[in-house]
Order: structure tokens, then sequence, then C-alpha cells
């Protein structure tokens, strides 16, 4: 049975990877903030997967990127 953080992740995958392509071949990269959001949401489902299997410093170090993905992503937007 697949979970939810699971399907979360292929689905935080999938939306990172079509805004980055679509990103690239257009050479329009004012959905940036789109991109770096959402990476940092899959980042965050990383970090919970790894508390989950007991791995708590590679957890933290997920959830602070989490952070600073979030904090970038929001400088972004409203620059």
């Amino acid at each position: 049975m697949v979970n939810l953080l699971t399907i979360l992740q292929i689905l935080f995958s999938i939306i990172v990877v079509s805004l980055s392509t679509y990103s690239m071949i257009t050479s329009d990269y004012q959905l940036s903030f789109l991109v770096l959001f959402f990476l940092g949401l899959l980042i965050l489902v990383l970090g919970i997967k790894e508390f989950q299997r007991e791995r708590k410093v590679s957890g933290w170090f997920h959830i602070g990127v989490f952070l600073f993905s979030i904090f970038v992503s929001i400088q972004i937007f409203f620059k």
C-alpha cells in the first residue's frame, strides 16, 4: 500500500520538474518562486520520511533546507 507521503513526494516531484522544464524551454523565469516553493514542500516530505526512518540528523537538515527554501520563495514573490 502506498502511503500519503509517497504520493505527495511523487506529486511535488512532477510539479517541480514540469515547472522547471517550462521555464527552461520558454526562458521565462517568472515562475521561479513556485519552483522553489514546491521544491521546499518536496524537501519537507523527504524530511518527514527521514524522521519516520529514525534518521533525526538528516530529518532536521531537510527541515532547515525547507525553511530556507520557503523563505527565499517568499522573498522572490514579493520582490
